[in-house]
């Protein structure tokens, strides 16, 4: 439990993101009505520290808090990789997929597949993106959030979530685009604070690296310090699973996920687009060691006998002491903090989970109003697609809380959250990457793939999860299991488009790179502003550290 202190700021946080949100949401001129493109896209406005901070805000929810202590606790710093990685996939994003986003007009990504491709790629897109952002980045946040409210305040988890959808909802529903980038923007200042606060206390108190890594030697732990792991590594993250596993888990997640491309769709134009991508990745950096190692400190503090974990112990089935660690940093914030920082911790908690709920509620209903009302009724007038995508939002809310029993079953949720990307990922990688890179990609190979390659995913999650390591499937690490899927949708894409040529239309036509040099001919603005200086500049940045961390 929490002091009154502590209490007094969290509301007041609560209250004051709201009250912003709502204020910058419902702010315009007088007579003036919310059209479809300022609601849903900011009214294409934004600029690239906007767009920076909005897509990190809305990548690192308090799942990712929550979670990546977690794994640190557990695994060390080998989850790291999955922010580390995505510096790679952000550059990717700026480089190839940018130009084609902002140069044709598109308000969706499944718009995109349909200039690309055909409709039925777009509608299919359009639902898989719904239901991807209900489970993905609402109820698992969701879940995340209820375990830390519950672990501080003692408030059953269903009712503070309640509350918090209720909150988040409100500013969101009703303001839009703008209200969700903005509030973002103070959500990400106010959570990295607080990461590296907590970060500050956990390094004092193990006594600096030296006192870490005499610890980690005395446990044989050593290997917990290693971002690559050797093939075979039992916790199924080697080297190689992560080089050709995560691609395809990035290139969907950052690259073609409406959540996530929204904030770059709003956009003012495609240097500020391009920019505010790459500055994400940059930011990308610091979760390694304000998210992860703080975990990896609360082990050593756990092992010297410094922290006291009795609070997350169990008693399995066997009568063995089980450590459920998912509680591992709310219990951080209450041992190492003083008074007042605790609440400025839960502050930034709740910054994550309700920056990442409110992203996906506006992507979602940015999908429902135009991808599927629009695309029935497109007569549909500009206050009745808002509206639309208000109620849509909404009962997103409700369909994501009542998935929270089922996804709480998961030991890891950081492990669990990307075992439901690794299938349901690698089919829209494979159109995306495909669609762009290669002019015989036809509309009936991509309509195909999806389709296939979607069953074929869900296929083997259900085995997975029913089974278990019975079959031989179930002993496949999700990262090579995504892999694996991604070459069977390659394969499938290609044999029906050679089965199906493609019959290129004026749009599609411009919609895919002649050449791997072609992203590279605009000329971008000048100085160390410029899109080729930065990703040149971050690739080397991330090649030193994995070096020092290896």
């Amino acid at each position: 439990m929490i002091s009154t202190i502590d209490i007094v700021i969290t509301v007041a946080y609560i209250l004051f993101i709201v009250t912003i949100g709502l204020w910058t949401g419902t702010r315009k001129k007088k007579n003036e009505e919310t059209t479809s493109g300022e609601y849903f896209l900011a009214g294409k406005s934004l600029k690239w520290p906007m767009i920076g901070l909005a897509l990190f805000a809305t990548n690192i929810s308090c799942l990712h808090l929550v979670s990546l202590a977690q794994s640190g606790f557990d695994s060390g710093l080998l989850n790291g990789n999955f922010e580390w990685m995505a510096a790679f996939t952000l550059i990717l994003l700026a480089l190839l997929f940018i130009p084609f986003y902002i140069r044709s007009g598109i308000s969706t990504l499944p718009d995109f597949l349909e200039r690309r491709y055909n409709r039925a790629c777009r509608d299919w897109l359009a639902f898989i993106s719904i239901l991807s952002a209900i489970i993905i980045h609402i109820a698992f946040s969701f879940l995340a959030g209820g375990i830390v409210l519950e672990t501080l305040f003692g408030i059953d988890m269903y009712v503070s979530i309640v509350v918090i959808a209720s909150l988040t909802g409100l500013y969101t529903i009703i303001g839009g685009l703008r209200a969700v980038v903005v509030t973002e923007t103070i959500q990400s200042l106010v959570l990295i604070t607080g990461a590296i606060i907590i970060t500050v206390f956990a390094w004092n108190k193990v006594g600096g690296w030296d006192q870490m890594t005499a610890i980690l030697q005395k446990e044989n732990a050593m290997d917990k310090l290693s971002m690559i792991r050797p093939i075979g590594d039992k916790s199924g993250m080697s080297w190689i699973a992560v080089f050709l596993g995560y691609p395809v888990l990035g290139i969907w997640y950052w690259c073609a996920d409406q959540t996530i491309v929204q904030r770059v769709l709003g956009a003012k134009d495609e240097n500020h687009a391009r920019v505010g991508s790459l500055f994400c990745g940059f930011i990308k950096i610091l979760p390694v060691f304000i998210f992860v190692l703080p975990g990896l400190f609360a082990y050593i503090l756990y092992k010297s006998g410094t922290m006291d974990l009795s609070s997350l112990q169990t008693v399995g089935a066997n009568g063995e002491t089980v450590l459920n660690t998912k509680g591992i940093y709310t219990l951080m914030i209450t041992q190492l903090l003083p008074k007042g920082l605790v609440g400025i911790l839960v502050a930034a908690l709740l910054s994550g989970l309700m920056s990442q709920i409110a992203g996906a509620l506006n992507s979602i209903a940015t999908l429902s109003s135009y991808d599927l009302y629009k695309r029935f009724k497109p007569e549909t007038s500009d206050k009745k697609l808002v509206s639309v995508g208000r109620w849509s939002a909404g009962i997103a809310l409700a369909v994501s809380i009542g998935l929270l029993p089922l996804l709480n079953s998961y030991q890891s949720l950081f492990e669990g959250i990307n075992d439901v990307i690794a299938h349901i990922a690698p089919p829209i990688t494979c159109v995306f990457l495909l669609g762009v890179f290669w002019k015989k990609a036809s509309a009936k190979g991509a309509q195909y793939t999806l389709l296939l390659g979607s069953i074929i995913g869900a296929s083997v999650f259900v085995v997975n999860k029913v089974y278990g390591t019975e079959t031989i499937i179930g002993n496949i690490p999700f990262m090579m299991m995504a892999f694996y899927l991604f070459c069977i949708c390659v394969f499938i894409q290609v044999v029906f488009s050679y089965l199906y040529p493609v019959k290129h239309t004026a749009q599609s036509e411009a919609l895919y790179w002649t050449s791997i040099w072609e992203p590279l001919k605009s000329k971008g603005w000048s100085g160390i502003g410029n899109y080729k200086f930065l990703s040149v500049l971050l690739l080397t940045i991330m090649g030193v550290l994995y070096v020092c961390f290896k």
